[in-house]
């Protein structure tokens, strides 16, 4: 069994192109079923004068490829497209 506080402490790795997403903020759970749906991985703050924060990342269950020790490796599609986003303004 894993308690919440230990997923949270563990670095999110997308196996996809081997980035550091974050760290888990938060999870979804269907109600219905009583299962996890989705974790949340908090968007951070920005810098050098940006205020406001990035976009929530939301990795379903099904996209956790393994949790480890210390991370946790899931694959995310859509890196790609906030890091090209990023770099535009």
């Amino acid at each position: 069994m894993v308690k919440i506080s230990e997923f949270q402490i563990k670095d999110v790795v997308n196996v996809s192109d081997g980035k550091r997403l974050g760290n888990i903020g938060d999870i979804e759970i269907n109600l219905t079923t009583g299962k996890i749906d989705a974790v949340v991985i908090s968007g951070s703050g920005r810098v050098l004068g940006f205020f406001g924060k990035d976009e929530d990342v939301v990795i379903p269950w099904k996209n956790i490829i393994k949790i480890g020790q210390d991370v946790i490796l899931v694959r995310y599609k859509g890196s790609e497209e906030r890091l090209s986003s990023e770099t535009e303004d």
